[in-house]
Order: C-alpha cells, then sequence, then structure tokens
C-alpha cells in the first residue's frame, strides 16, 4: 500500500509511522494465527 506523504506535515516522521503500522498488522496476525491454533487444539482435547 503507497501514502503519498508529500502534502504532510514536515514534522510528522512517515518512515517510522510506516514502520510501527507494518509491526503492528505482523503482531496482528500472529496473534490471530495463536489463537487460531490455541482454540483448535482446545477443541480437540478438550471435548
Amino acid at each position: 500500500m503507497g501514502v503519498n506523504t508529500s502534502g504532510g506535515h514536515p514534522a510528522m516522521d512517515y518512515a517510522e509511522h510506516n514502520r510501527t503500522y507494518a509491526n503492528f498488522l505482523a503482531w496482528t496476525k500472529t496473534a490471530i494465527i495463536f489463537l487460531v491454533i490455541l482454540l483448535s487444539g482446545m477443541a480437540y482435547f478438550l471435548v
């Protein structure tokens, strides 16, 4: 996804913002996958 930052505020660190957002998405995907595996394991072993 590309973002045009040419008209943004000069004090805004857009590169850091993009890295933070990418890390947030990566951790969110990892957490969702972990929870799916955890819940699947609980459904299989506890029921």
